[in-house]
């Protein structure tokens, strides 16, 4: 599998996620000027809370996180601004743990294959063409229709199998 295949990778704790942030909402920002959509202040701070950290993060978490910012929130605005992130590519939903990631590559819709590490819970994000491929195949051949395709694959890093016991 190719470096390019590969659009989020596990992030060792001394990485710098101020970078990822900020890059992440630049992205955001000028997505949103290209397609006419509307980046709001909320959606802006939901998409920075979940790029904070490279592990799945939770809506109820989110809605602490703004909370603690001294925003009146509610469940419903947490998920409003969710939805239009995933709609838009920005966040993906990690199905398994109901919680959500950033997206590696945002600028274009494609099927995203999902390594979590079990013991931390970094996550990495794969993209590979290959794999989508096999699937689309093997689900034509059954009559099956794909609507979306999201593989998660649960394990450990390479960070936590160094430190794992033998």
């Amino acid at each position: 599998m190719s470096e390019k295949n590969v659009l989020s990778d596990f992030k060792p704790d001394g990485h710098n996620h101020e970078a990822c942030i900020d890059t992440a909402l630049a992205t955001a920002s000028t997505v949103c000027r290209e397609r006419g959509l509307r980046l709001t202040p909320l959606r802006q701070r939901v998409l920075e809370l979940v790029w904070q950290q490279h592990m799945p993060v939770g809506a109820y978490d989110l809605l602490d996180a703004l909370r603690s910012d001294g925003r009146r929130a509610d469940p419903p605005t947490v998920y409003r601004a969710l939805e239009f992130l995933l709609e838009n590519g920005f966040v993906h939903r990690i199905e398994s743990l109901n919680a959500y990631v950033g997206c590696g590559e945002p600028k274009h819709a494609h099927s995203a294959q999902f390594l979590i590490c079990g013991n931390c819970n970094r996550v990495a994000e794969l993209e590979d063409p290959a794999i989508s491929q096999i699937i689309s195949e093997k689900a034509d051949g059954l009559g099956f229709r794909i609507s979306q395709q999201t593989i998660e694959v649960t394990g450990l890093c390479g960070e936590c199998r160094e430190h794992a016991p033998a």
